[in-house]
């Protein structure tokens, strides 16, 4: 094991544990020892599937990862108004869009926390994602002019450097 590999295995612990106690409730001994088992049994069953590395444990997204959440829920509640203003005003103001983005992502992990940014901001969602092409259905054509500007695509870029 590396140094680099043990850290993402602290952290899988750490991580692992830190949702046994907040999902428990309950601090007793017998519990407690029945949840360091499994952290235990999951880290083993982990490092046996060989899947214990940055994607599993993305450690280097570090304090970045937070003020993109910020962000992204800014973006999630301005979107949820500009549904709620399409819904009151009607069918008309409804103009469904499919299209195609380029993507600046290099990593899987990427790609997917862009799909999934698009696809949490209400009115929009990521159909596919293929190599750098990312194909995205939206409400209106704004929702596809705003992805088009480039805002979340730097935003998430900035997350893997």
């Amino acid at each position: 094991m590396t140094i680099k590999s043990s850290r993402y295995t602290i952290s899988l612990i750490v991580v692992l544990s830190l949702i046994w106690i907040g999902n428990s409730g309950f601090y007793n001994a017998m519990l407690l020892s029945f949840g360091a088992v499994s952290v235990l049994f999951v880290v083993f069953v982990a490092h046996r599937l060989e899947i214990v590395d940055e994607e599993s444990q993305p450690l280097q997204l570090g304090r970045r990862i937070f003020a993109f959440w910020m962000w992204l829920l800014k973006e999630i509640v301005q979107s949820n108004i500009q549904v709620i203003k399409r819904i009151w005003l009607g069918p008309k103001s409804i103009s469904p869009v499919v299209m195609q983005l380029k993507m600046s992502q290099q990593t899987d992990m990427g790609k997917t926390i862009y799909g999934n940014s698009v696809t949490l901001t209400p009115g929009t969602v990521t159909l596919d994602i293929e190599d750098d092409v990312m194909t995205v259905y939206a409400l209106s054509y704004d929702s596809i002019q705003y992805l088009q500007g480039g805002e979340m695509d730097r935003r998430v870029k900035r997350l893997e450097d």
